[in-house]
């Protein structure tokens, strides 16, 4: 069937100097090696639509354009992903970079692909101009909502043009790591696909930093010690596992290079080191993570404060894994990793693990990814959304818990103000005072990870947040919320008192309208950069002016959503 499919494709040509015939035969090998129930008819379908409609076109690099979304299926087929969303990895730029429609990919492979397709086109840059990017990376965030696998498609996407980036002129090289370094890299670690973000990592820092990254590598290929202390140390854990009646595996995981540069940060004036750090998957249940725990311990003394359960209390990527330390022979300091296969599993593609336990991949969800959802409804300014969605990517998140009992996933080091205001203004607002740990805190306390919160709240008017809150606020929500208030109500009145209903004001009317048919356009995936393309149909509906639209959406005179249908329509015939 093979054979009979790439005879209809240049990739049959004897002489093809690029062997597709051969990278495809690889995709399909990964496909079937890593997926239970693959449909190959499906991907060869796939595949004879994508090399067909990209035929013609041409990398950087010199290759032909199918080169890209085959590897783009492979890196998916690799991971385990199922057939569907190899067939979205084939074709994921023949709606952004050919002829061929949404609409006829729909109807050629139904909604499921055509969805996740939608999902990782670009914006076009001709009508949203310096918007598209921000607006792109929005949409993105939206079909996660709806399908989570979009979000690993675009991070194979993204791996595969880091490979081969050296083709790119230097500022764009330079633009490029940089947003994978923003936004990229933490989506992959908030996916929990570790395989994906070290390889990013490491290009990143090759293309930004190329002296320091050389300098590493040269460490690495030279340094022998490591090799020797894990030749000594492996028996000695081996044969106290058995003791400990524990069967395990046990493997070598050096750094990458990345992870060395971070360490060097760290310790400033040191140079690069990797020392000693393995690996422990236990063949049997989560108890027996710790019965291994219990060995190493006894076969040498831990290293205090270096000790973290995350199979009690698994991170927010799903992660689960016991971290110790121990000072070894000679006082070498060992790091271990003790985990179950399935963990291990996880460890390595994160939600694809999750989604391959899953009767329904598209029903896949994660807590930091509805807040993401929750908050950018809030956001029309595309440089204020981006700038937040870098925020809220930067940090690593917590898990603290309520007096209600409830668990909150906040930003590392987010306040009480942030908490108060996860469950929406009515309660942020409100917030006088805070408890941490059963004891009274300030407002701006920074908060840890199992820190117990109990916010005390006011009924009384006047009541609202302090300019101050803004200073403490992590979160985006709170930010915008906070705002939000300011930006709502007069200043303070002649008798000092803030008003207890806020007058509405021409400026916050328009301000609501705008908000109104933003979001309107977000929930279809589109933005607006500028406000041109509004004049026409603000004209065609009888409106003498932008102001007078803005003013009958905020009062509800005007739909939003068929304003946005109108406007989309109107953008996309020219």
């Amino acid at each position: 069937m093979l054979r009979a499919l790439l005879s209809a494709t240049r990739s049959a040509k004897p002489d093809d100097p690029w062997d597709l015939a051969g990278k495809v035969g690889q995709l399909e090998a990964a496909h079937r090696a890593h997926c239970e129930q693959p449909d190959m008819l499906l991907v060869r379908r796939a595949y004879r639509i994508a090399e067909q409609m990209h035929r013609g076109q041409a990398r950087r690099s010199g290759e032909p354009y199918i080169t890209h979304p085959i590897a783009v299926a492979t890196i998916l087929a690799d991971l385990g992903v199922d057939t569907p969303t190899i067939a979205a990895g084939l074709l994921h730029d023949t709606v952004e970079d050919t002829s061929y429609s949404l609409e006829a990919l729909r109807g050629d492979f139904g909604d499921e692909i055509a969805v996740m397709v939608d999902g990782v086109t670009k914006l076009d840059k001709i009508h949203l101009g310096s918007a598209a990017e921000a607006e792109t990376f929005r949409k993105l965030v939206l079909t996660a909502g709806r399908d989570i696998r979009v979000m690993v498609i675009k991070l194979a996407d993204r791996l595969h043009n880091m490979r081969t980036i050296k083709f790119k002129k230097r500022p764009s090289q330079i633009r490029i790591a940089e947003a994978t370094k923003d936004v990229l890299i933490p989506l992959a670690d908030r996916l929990g696909l570790y395989v994906i973000k070290r390889e990013l990592e490491d290009i990143v820092l090759e293309t930004l930093e190329p002296d320091v990254f050389q300098r590493i590598k040269e460490h690495l290929g030279s340094e022998s010690d490591r090799g020797r202390q894990v030749a000594v140390i492996a028996p000695q854990v081996r044969r106290t596992l058995r003791e400990f009646k524990v069967a395990a595996r046990l493997l070598d995981r050096p750094r990458h290079p990345y992870s060395i540069f971070r360490e060097m940060q760290k310790h400033p004036g040191t140079g690069p080191a990797d020392p000693p750090r393995l690996v422990i998957v236990v063949d049997g249940p989560p108890t027996d993570c710790y019965a291994a725990l219990g060995a190493i311990h006894k076969l040498w003394k831990p290293v205090g404060g270096k000790f973290r359960d995350l199979i009690a209390a698994k991170k927010f990527n799903l992660y689960q894994s016991l971290h110790t330390a121990v000072a070894g022979p000679g006082g070498t300091t060992i790091e271990f990793l003790i985990r179950t296969k399935e963990m291990h599993e996880t460890a390595e593609i994160g939600i694809v693990a999750g989604l391959k336990q899953s009767a329904n991949p598209v029903e896949v969800q994660l807590p930091w990814l509805q807040r993401l959802l929750d908050w950018q409804h809030e956001v029309a300014d595309s440089g204020q959304f981006l700038d937040s969605l870098r925020c809220d990517l930067a940090d690593q998140d917590i898990l603290v818990f309520t007096g209600d009992g409830e668990q909150v996933l906040v930003p590392k080091a987010s306040t009480p103000v942030d908490v108060a205001y996860c469950s929406g203004p009515s309660k942020g607002h409100r917030l006088i005072a805070a408890y941490v740990n059963g004891e009274i805190a300030p407002l701006s306390r920074p908060l840890r990870d199992g820190d117990a919160v109990e916010l005390v709240l006011t009924t009384e008017q006047p009541y609202g947040p302090s300019k101050q809150w803004l200073d403490h606020a992590k979160t985006p929500e709170a930010q915008l919320h906070i705002n939000d208030w300011f930006g709502a109500t007069e200043d303070l009145d002649s008798t000092g008192e803030l008003p207890i209903i806020p007058m509405q004001r021409f400026e916050d009317e328009l301000k609501a309208g705008k908000n109104r048919l933003w979001r309107s356009l977000i929930a279809r995936g589109r933005g607006l950069a500028g406000e041109q393309p509004l004049h026409g149909v603000a004209s065609s509906l009888g409106f003498p002016d932008l102001d007078s639209l803005y003013l009958a959406l905020a009062r509800e005179k005007l739909d939003p959503d068929e304003l946005a249908e109108k406007l989309i329509t109107t953008v996309d015939r020219f």
